[in-house]
């Protein structure tokens, strides 16, 4: 079972939300130093993300983001507070869109 989950739904669409996701992954890798790899499909997306302890994908519908991490031994002292992080920056990036 994952360390983290959060599911959000929303009504932006699959293109909005893939926009706000790949933007989510730009600022994981800038902030965190995750590297994250971004696959596109036709009715859902997967970004991969991986580094400093966390690993873990989230998945991009029209309707939803789905994201599950698994935390190490270090990363895992501290997983209320990224769990919130994580909440944090899915309420911006949904209000921005």
């Amino acid at each position: 079972m994952p360390d983290i989950q959060i599911s959000r739904t929303h009504t932006l669409g699959l293109a909005a939300a893939r926009a706000q996701a790949r933007r989510w992954g730009e600022k994981a890798t800038e902030k965190f130093g995750v590297q994250c790899d971004y696959a596109s499909g036709d009715t859902e997306d997967l970004l991969r993300f991986s580094g400093n302890g966390v690993d873990g994908q989230l998945r991009v519908t029209a309707s939803a983001l789905e994201l599950q991490a698994e935390l190490g031994f270090l990363a895992a002292m501290f997983k209320d507070k990224i769990e919130s992080k994580i909440n944090a920056q899915f309420d911006e990036l949904l209000a921005q869109a």
